[in-house]
């Protein structure tokens, strides 16, 4: 079992009396790949800065390996951050760069010449010692800017949305040089990003936050099967969103209709939410299925078409690697398995950013 690593005790933290972080608790386990993930303004910045030590919370304590650092100076912390900005110093090469942390240290020559060449093999930057950080391409600099906060041997990497300028195919690539990086150093990543796909793809463990609230967190495939509430369901890819109504044990009535589902113990006819995924839904013959409707809408996504079928009043959205007309009449269908009942939001954080009305 992983070690933990970091500790967030409840943490609450305002800027000029908005209240951005309220009683949060997290915990960060040691050599994970851990994302931080939400909209604009949900928090997540502000928890990267109050564990880097750059925020100080107003409640609540940052326990780091057993010890309390609430008020520890960033630089007395055992973490480097990467900024999206890289902050290269644009009058040293690309050696001074990375060099500088270590300078500071006062590290012997041979050790930084050492380390730096290190660093560079890491990030696949060999040779590139010499070069000025203006003459580098923006993956370059953001490589550069990894391999100066690694030499420093941190035990924790905090990543603040710091492939948001590149361009995609650069960013994909770096996706896969982070995973590779952090296998290869064996040290924990904070990650974060508003970018749903960047953290499916990267992530050991997810944490989803909302108006300065952790909604829910867990791997990659317990966020994107087993959503909790509706605004997790909408933020994590795309979702049919329903309201409902648990009929019973293992039936549910979804726009009039009767689906069967495995989900037990939320009561007898009670509202509901339900969430379907656009690649769970088959499309089949008139007869065939649980739900008529007609294709609205189709486009040609290169790996699957997305359809839009107008079913029971509803539109819903379908990928499918097989193309239906439109205008074709359809049913729907849905494997049991493949139908997430999420209870009612307690509180508006929890609803979706847009969930259609049935």
């Amino acid at each position: 079992m992983k070690k933990e690593l970091i500790q967030l005790q409840h943490i609450s933290k305002s800027f000029d009396g908005n209240l951005v972080i309220d009683d949060l608790n997290l915990s960060i386990y040691e050599n994970s790949f851990v994302t931080l993930l939400g909209p604009s303004g949900c928090g997540k910045t502000t928890i990267l800065r109050i564990i880097g030590g750059f925020e100080r919370p107003d409640e609540g304590k940052v326990i780091f390996d057993g010890q309390d650092i609430t008020g520890l100076a960033p630089n007395k912390r055992q973490l480097n951050t990467v900024f999206q900005k890289y902050a290269l110093f644009t009058h040293m090469d690309v050696a001074e760069n990375i060099a500088f942390g270590l300078k500071i240290k006062n590290k012997p020559s041979n050790y930084i010449k050492d380390k730096i060449k290190y660093a560079l093999k890491l990030v696949n930057l060999e040779g590139f010692e010499h070069r000025m950080p203006d003459s580098l391409s923006g993956g370059q600099q953001q490589r550069v800017a990894i391999a100066r906060a690694i030499v420093n041997e941190p035990k924790v990497l905090l990543l603040d949305e710091p492939l948001g300028a590149l361009d995609l195919k650069l960013r994909q690539d770096m996706q896969y040089e982070l995973i590779r990086l952090k296998n290869e150093l064996g040290i924990t990543f904070i990650y974060v990003t508003h970018d749903q796909e960047e953290a499916l793809t990267m992530s050991d463990h997810i944490v989803v936050m909302n108006q300065g609230y952790i909604q829910q967190e867990g791997s990659p495939e317990q966020i994107y099967n087993e959503p909790e509430n509706a605004f997790v369901a909408d933020f994590i890819g795309d979702s049919n969103i329903l309201h409902a109504t648990m009929v019973r044990d293992e039936l549910v009535n979804i726009l009039g209709t009767n689906f069967v589902c495995v989900d037990k113990g939320f009561g007898e006819n009670n509202p509901v939410d339900v969430v379907i995924r656009p690649e769970d839904i088959e499309l089949v013959p008139p007869g065939k299925g649980t739900l008529p409707g007609v294709v609205t809408h189709v486009i040609f996504k290169g790996v699957h078409y997305e359809m839009e079928v107008n079913a029971g009043g509803y539109d819903w959205l379908v990928h499918s690697t097989r193309l239906n007309e439109v205008g074709s009449k359809v049913d729907i269908s849905v494997d049991p398995f493949n139908i997430q009942v999420m209870n009612k939001p307690e509180s508006e954080d929890e609803e979706a950013l847009s969930v259609e009305d049935a």
